[in-house]
């Protein structure tokens, strides 16, 4: 029988603070269930597994980050669309250090279909993208660019990756400004004709 107070959604609120506080790999149910003061079966009421656990994390955490570049980018096209959405990114990862690394994994492809955020992600960034003209399949090859420039970006920034005493903030900017001008001259691909039947 569930206890009483706990649902999944408290459970994943709870996993998303322990994800900060100790990182998402420290993320585990025997943790949440002290966080709680249950014993670890109590949450098998709730969530079917560690693997369930973390691909809620991972929804949870993509759905912070887009209602927040969403509500950065809005009303915004072209580069202020860009820097908009480049900086409200990068806020989140750096102020949620667990929750964002949730953010990277990979989620089951049928969940991800049907999944409101996920699909709620792609709207925005192919919104953004569709502003610089940019059309399938130069729309994934762009996204692509983007989530590997800003993910390693920060990456290295939470790491203390950058040693040089060149201001961090200054060279993301200047990395912003380098992606508005790629994208602004994309080596647009011929789209590939389907083929019929």
């Amino acid at each position: 029988m569930p206890r009483a107070g706990l649902t999944p959604e408290r459970i994943t609120q709870a996993a998303a603070e322990l994800a900060d506080e100790a990182g998402f790999a420290g993320v585990s149910l025997s943790a949440l269930a002290r966080r709680f003061g249950v014993r670890d079966a109590s949450l098998y009421s709730h969530v079917r597994s560690l693997d369930d656990l973390r691909t809620r994390l991972a929804l949870y955490a993509g759905g912070e980050l887009i209602d927040r570049i969403a509500a950065a980018v809005a009303g915004r096209t072209g580069r202020d669309a860009l820097v908009a959405f480049a900086g409200a990114y990068r806020a989140y990862a750096l102020a949620h250090p667990g929750r964002y690394a949730a953010t990277q994994i990979r989620v089951d492809r049928e969940l991800a279909a049907g999944s409101p955020v996920l699909r709620r992600t792609a709207e925005v960034t192919y919104g953004l993208l569709r502003g610089y003209g940019l059309r399938e399949p130069d729309l994934t090859d762009a996204v692509r660019l983007l989530r590997s420039t800003f993910h390693g970006y920060c990456a290295l920034e939470a790491a203390g990756g950058f040693g040089d005493p060149r201001d961090v903030q200054a060279s993301w900017d200047k990395a912003v400004e380098a992606l508005h001008a790629a994208l602004e001259h994309w080596p647009r691909e011929a789209a590939t004709p389907r083929r019929p039947g």
